[in-house]
């Protein structure tokens, strides 16, 4: 048992916005209180100037393992979550091998339960081996414990296939998260099509190589009555698309990066070729970001998710356009949330909370909140620490940031999961 004292509480669900205590008893929420009289000397924290969300959950998480322990681990990766101030991630299963079968799944569910760090939400491949030719094991890997199916990594470019597997998740009621990319017109690509892409002599990837395969997946998504959840959008005309698709009563959701709504194809130039800036999709264009936190601000887009793909240092030193796309984000994620759209207005408290909470359990639909009687999984942030990017200090293996070095406002002070504090002031603890 232990009490939470002088935290400012966020809780849009229950219509919290305001101090409170906090006191968890056997992992949870025993009582929320203007104030809690200490009298029985249990441990205290003073969370003065701090501020409580419902746990933050990164829905979208490359962990490596199996096969690339190198560029991370389970383990590793649930700590830079922790670090990170998140008390859950959606692993996805583009491993190796893919993770397209209940015995993989119950791999990632056991290592995480050992470990006994942030919590892991798997998701299962939509087709074998992410070949997009014939479905994968959905209904063992559901039974197993998946919250989502995805070939995240690669699209699925046969749409009959695609609408067989939307018709198929209708029956669990889970969504499918795609990665839209017609690999016909990206080709190799390698960052956005655009005038930094002519001026740096490297080949461009163009807005309708997404927009055209999310066109598509609304579309079937519409004619199945099924569930979509558009991954790491990035064009303007994707977010319209997405909109009009809403707007008709398509069941679809959308995420945004923080480097999608924080950096432009410019960061290429800006860096002077340094692999940290290459993404797929690809950092956009001036414009698209401008619509991007618009879209933010008037409550079109459902969640923030990092897209965190880490890889070895040795794998980003080489020239541009032999490196392997993505970088690390669980560490930054929530500090570039707060710099790039909390202090500037572009959310409020309420809103952040649903973006980075709230909308991810719906998703997701995984049970969760601040309420007496739940489990105690609670993000608690320092919303004025100002800090610097050390990638040196990050738990995550991977150190690929094209933040390095950047100054940001806001730090994740505790990550408490299952009642448990897991992480304060930056030490894992309390684990194995």
């Amino acid at each position: 048992m232990y009490l939470l004292k002088n935290g400012f509480l966020v809780d849009p669900e229950n219509g919290i916005l305001e101090k409170m205590d906090i006191l968890i008893e056997r992992g949870r929420i025993f009582e929320i209180k203007k104030e809690i009289i200490n009298s029985e000397n249990i441990k205290e924290y003073n969370l003065s100037g701090k501020t409580i969300f419902p746990g933050f959950i990164d829905m979208h998480v490359h962990l490596r393992e199996p096969g690339r322990e190198d560029k991370e681990t389970i383990e590793t990766g649930l700590k830079a979550a922790l670090a990170g101030g998140f008390t859950g991630v959606g692993a996805m299963p583009n491993t190796n091998p893919i993770c397209d079968n209940k015995v993989i799944v119950d791999y990632l569910i056991n290592s995480a339960k050992i470990l006994n760090l942030a919590k892991l939400y798997p998701l299962g491949a939509a087709s074998k081996k992410e070949a997009g030719k014939e479905l994968s094991e959905i209904g063992r890997m559901y039974e197993a414990g998946i919250v989502a199916v995805s070939d995240d990594g690669e699209p699925v470019v046969d749409s009959m296939l695609m609408r067989r597997i939307f018709e198929y998740i209708k029956r669990f009621e889970i969504p499918f998260i795609s990665h839209s990319e017609d690999k016909y017109l990206s080709g190799d690509g390698v960052m956005n099509e655009g005038k930094y892409s002519l001026r740096l002599g490297l080949k461009g990837i163009p807005n309708i190589a997404e927009s055209i395969m999310v066109g598509r997946d609304i579309l079937l998504c519409e004619l199945t009555n099924s569930r979509l959840h558009i991954a790491h959008a990035s064009a303007e005309e994707s977010l319209k698309l997405i909109k009009e698709g809403k707007d008709r009563g398509v069941k679809v959701t959308v995420e945004i990066t923080p480097h999608h709504f924080t950096l432009t194809d410019e960061e290429v130039e800006i860096q002077n070729y340094d692999t940290d800036t290459k993404v797929n999709p690809p950092l956009r264009s001036k414009k698209d970001r401008k619509v991007i936190l618009e879209y933010i601000k008037k409550g079109y887009v459902d969640i923030i998710a990092t897209d965190h793909a880490p890889h070895t240092k040795v794998d980003k030193t080489v020239e541009f356009n032999s490196a392997p796309f993505g970088f690390t984000g669980l560490e930054t994620a929530v500090s570039l949330v707060v710099t790039e759209l909390l202090k500037k207005d572009v959310i409020d408290l309420n809103r952040m909370a649903e973006l980075m909470s709230v909308n991810p359990r719906k998703i997701y639909k995984i049970d969760g909140g601040i309420k007496k009687g739940k489990l105690a999984d609670l993000s608690i942030i320092d919303l004025d620490k100002e800090w610097v990017v050390d990638v040196d200090k990050f738990y995550s293996k991977g150190k690929n940031t094209p933040f390095k070095n950047k100054k940001l406002q806001g730090k994740p002070y505790m990550t408490i999961v299952n009642g448990e504090v897991k992480m304060i002031k930056g030490e894992i603890i309390g684990c194995l």
